[in-house]
């Protein structure tokens, strides 16, 4: 009985593994790493979603976190062409 108790347990841990993993596939599809120049600074982030659009955005916000100062500095920044993009897994 108790050896059935733990196979039960061992299948839904395994199960349950799976589902994690399957689910964390989807959500990185996309990854890039954009390099952003503001006012005689510069830094490049990495990131990735679900949509090439969502990962160029949240790379380039934690860019420009990193060399803008203030809310409007911030504005500015993300609104610059990046100096450069790489996309390291999928393509827009």
């Amino acid at each position: 009985m108790k050896r059935t108790g733990l196979w039960i347990g061992v299948v839904v841990a395994a199960a349950f593994a799976v589902m994690m993993v399957a689910s964390f596939r989807g959500v990185s599809r996309y990854r890039v790493e954009v390099c952003m120049e503001f006012q005689g600074r510069s830094a490049c982030r990495t990131a990735s979603a679900s949509s090439a659009e969502q990962a160029r955005r949240t790379a380039t916000d934690n860019a420009c976190a990193l060399i803008a100062s203030g809310m409007s500095d911030s504005i500015a920044c993300t609104n610059t062409t990046p100096a450069k993009m790489t996309w390291l897994q999928g393509k827009p």
